[in-house]
């Protein structure tokens, strides 16, 4: 039951005792004939839960030991839309990219926009949206997501 779309510049690459839940879907090229996308490399030990989004058309790199809870989204495009003067449909888009390090556990309902890196050891939390870099060991919540303690101060 999951989609994964295979039509893109670089391969879809995954890791050793990887999970990919129902209903999730990877998606490096749009519906619309747009530019074929960039990829997804994907570690050892990950897992990506049920009806996830992974829309890879700027490249994205999950680590290993990483844990996404359900209904995890990942964009990696952005339209421009800097000139009024055009529909947004018609001035195309960027694509920075979306970096996950290691063992990060990421909570349900999470969505991470492109350009952001996540460092290594951080937790995501449920329903956050993640619109900047997040440090290594930082526990990040909220809409937008920000750094509310550090795994390193404790319980």
């Amino acid at each position: 039951g999951c989609v994964l779309q295979a039509i893109s510049r670089a391969p879809l690459t995954f890791g050793d005792d990887v999970t990919i839940c129902e209903a999730t879907m990877i998606r490096p090229s749009s519906h619309w004939k747009g530019n074929l996308g960039a990829g997804l490399v994907m570690g050892n030990r990950s897992s990506i839960g049920a009806y996830s989004y992974i829309g890879c058309s700027g490249p994205i790199t999950i680590g290993d030991d990483v844990l996404m809870g359900p209904r995890i989204t990942i964009i990696a495009e952005n339209h421009n839309y800097s000139d009024v003067s055009r529909p947004i449909n018609k001035q195309g888009v960027h694509n920075k990219g979306v970096t996950v390090g290691n063992d990060i556990w990421i909570g349900t309902g999470v969505t991470i926009l492109d350009g952001v890196t996540i460092a290594d050891h951080a937790i995501i939390a449920a329903g956050a949206v993640v619109t900047k870099d997040v440090q290594p060991f930082a526990i990040v919540a909220g809409v937008p997501a920000r750094q509310i303690r550090s795994r390193l101060d404790g319980e």
